[in-house]
Order: structure tokens, then C-alpha cells, then sequence
């Protein structure tokens, strides 16, 4: 349980970094927001609860696939934003992309051979 708590608390620090330097400038919070942290703190914690050469590769593969899916949404949130919409409005809307994305890539990526 506290491997559970340091997990947690170790990636709710990053994101609160990330945001907390986004305010004052915007371009370096967005660097570290857009590091791939997450992603690497997520092969760290897999790799030590089962230290496995290829579910280690099949993740990091996976992740991969499911990163460009994702990135749309960058760029729709701030056209929405730019044209009036709410941030909450422009937000979902871009995550709903997001979801209908992923649900794409998981459907039609296995059709290509991509193991998901």
C-alpha cells in the first residue's frame, strides 16, 4: 500500500509542476506536460511489479500507438478556444475527439497487423 502511495504521489507532483509552471509560462509548462513522464513512470512501476522483456516491449509499443491518436486534440482545443467556444465546451470536444480517436485505433489498428 505505500509503493501505491509513493506511485501516486510522485505523478500527482508532476502534474502539479507542470500546471504550476504553465501559469507563468505557458511554452516550459507545456514542455513538461508534454515529456513523456507519465508513459516512462508507467514502464518504471510495470517493470518492478513484473519485470517481463516482452510485456515491457508490447506496452511500450502499445503506448506508442495510442500516443498519436491523442495528439488531434491539441490542436482542436485551442481552434475551438480561438473561435469563442468555453473552455469546458472546447475541452470536451476535444476529448471526446480523443475517444472516438482511440476507439479507431483500437478497432482498425489489429486489421494492421499493431498489436494493442
Amino acid at each position: 500500500m505505500i509503493y501505491l502511495a509513493i506511485k501516486a504521489a510522485i505523478s500527482g507532483v508532476l502534474i502539479a509542476v507542470a500546471s504550476e509552471l504553465a501559469k507563468r509560462f505557458p511554452g516550459f509548462g507545456a514542455l513538461i506536460a508534454s515529456l513523456p513522464l507519465v508513459s516512462v513512470l508507467g514502464m518504471i512501476w510495470l517493470w518492478n511489479a513484473e519485470p517481463d522483456v516482452e510485456n515491457m516491449a508490447a506496452h511500450s509499443t502499445a503506448t506508442f500507438w495510442y500516443v498519436l491518436p491523442s495528439l488531434p486534440m491539441f490542436l482542436v482545443i485551442p481552434v475551438l478556444l480561438r473561435q469563442g467556444l468555453p473552455f469546458w465546451l472546447a475541452l470536451g470536444l476535444g476529448c471526446l475527439l480523443t475517444i472516438l480517436l482511440y476507439s479507431t485505433m483500437t478497432f482498425v489498428g489489429p486489421r494492421f497487423g499493431l498489436r494493442l
